[in-house]
């Protein structure tokens, strides 16, 4: 019930705001079903691609998006049809590694993409990224500028801020006791066969990087060789490697312990109260989700547009909200409600980001040595007697039963000759 007057009074707060702190652009303005009041968009600006049979392709994380299914806030991409006319096609991918590999292979289609701060380097490098037109895009104004120019994108030519957060360790209080301060928690026996891990190679690696001391962005090839052992020291105590599956093994109480997308505990929260989050002291990541156009579309200003609609205030505080993690939407911040702008898992505190470190991209040569490192850790046994003994001690009962056969079958051969 409080939480209902909550998100009722943060709505009311919500309209006051976005009048005195977002005016309209203009008297023509449109809204979408469900708005807040108070909410309006741009005619002249949205209205421009109205009635052409324009359509864009999304291609986002999964579970990064409100979807509506949350009745009491908006789904973006149904509200961005209503307000353009312009159909919005939808999917989703579970790594960066995922995404890269799909559009490195040739597939076209795609108008939006959400990479990682190191992946859109990446991609800027490979040429693989339209350069945007900052125009088409109004409300980078709401952008805070200290998410502007950032490592991964100098002069934010390629790509516009979609939110942040941090990498934490996410535990089920009823089999973990004691809070977990550190790393090491992810190699201790006792919690054999409810750990669960990153499934990919840059999130997974950084974890034994911190656990050893080394830097998660680290380019040196024994480090990240040592790294890549201790991986193949843990993975007998591995449930599973996982992605989007976390959800539902951690809220289902099917795992005591993983490390994940804080952002994402909201969510898991919500459905299940034992879970809690907790930073290790070693250090973690702190990353930058951002919105960009592959250099295949077809429809970079419709794609351009659809990014400013992420980044109107009331839809960028209400998506967020949704998905539980940071905007770097100022003026969308102003439109949180307070118990979200008051968590320590949405907006960490400023130790946990002072001990953080951003991921940047790496060499071509370290990037496929990760690659070759991911594959050796999970093709490796998890010991020879979970594995190895089986087949070989079935293999040997084979063999031994074959010899056992002509032996017998010799001796009855002598017996015979005897006679």
């Amino acid at each position: 019930m409080q939480n209902r007057i909550n998100r009722i009074l943060s709505t009311v707060l919500l309209a006051l705001v976005l009048i005195t702190l977002v005016p309209p652009y203009n008297a023509l303005a449109v809204t979408y079903s469900g708005a807040p009041a108070g909410t309006n968009f741009d005619d002249k600006y949205y209205g421009k691609f109205r009635g052409k049979d324009v359509s864009i392709s999304v291609y986002n994380w999964g579970e990064y998006i409100s979807d509506g299914s949350d009745k009491e806030l908006v789904d973006v991409c149904q509200a961005f049809t209503e307000v353009t006319g312009i159909k919005v096609y939808y999917t989703n991918f579970a790594t960066n590694e995922e995404m890269y590999a799909k559009l490195k292979s040739g597939a076209s289609g795609y108008d939006v993409i959400v990479p990682s701060d190191y992946m859109v380097a990446r991609m800027i490098q490979e040429n693989m990224l339209l350069p945007l037109n900052k125009e088409n895009i109004p409300n980078l104004k709401y952008i805070d500028e200290k998410f502007m120019d950032p490592q991964y994108d100098p002069g934010s030519l390629y790509s516009v801020p979609y939110a942040w957060n941090t990498v934490a360790l996410i535990y089920n209080t009823k089999m973990v006791k004691e809070i977990p301060d550190s790393w090491d928690v992810l190699w201790d026996k006792q919690y054999k066969g409810k750990i669960l891990m990153f499934s990919n190679s840059r999130d997974a690696l950084a974890i034994a990087c911190k656990k050893l001391g080394y830097s998660l962005n680290t380019e040196n090839e024994q480090e990240l060789r040592e790294a890549a052992n201790l991986m193949i020291e843990q993975k007998p105590l591995v449930q599973a490697y996982v992605m989007d599956q976390i959800f539902d093994k951690m809220e289902n109480n099917e795992a005591a312990i993983a490390p994940y997308y804080a952002g994402d505990a909201v969510l898991m929260l919500e459905h299940n109260p034992n879970l809690a989050v907790a930073y290790p002291k070693e250090g973690t990541n702190l990353f930058v989700d951002a919105a960009a156009i592959p250099a295949t579309s077809k429809n970079q200003e419709a794609a351009e547009m659809f990014i400013n609609f992420l980044n109107e205030p009331v839809i960028a505080a209400q998506n967020m909200e949704f998905i539980g993690y940071a905007t770097p939407n100022w003026a969308a911040y102003e439109l949180l409600p307070e118990e979200m702008k008051e968590s320590e898992i949405t907006y960490p505190p400023q130790s946990v980001i002072d001990s953080s470190e951003q991921f940047i991209h790496l060499s071509p040569q370290t990037n496929a040595l990760m690659d070759s490192l991911w594959t050796e850790i999970l093709s490796e046994s998890e010991s020879f007697w979970t594995w190895g003994f089986p087949p070989l001690f079935a293999l040997a009962l084979i063999i031994a039963g074959k010899m056992f056969y002509k032996a017998k079958k010799k001796k009855a051969y002598r017996e015979m000759s005897e006679d």
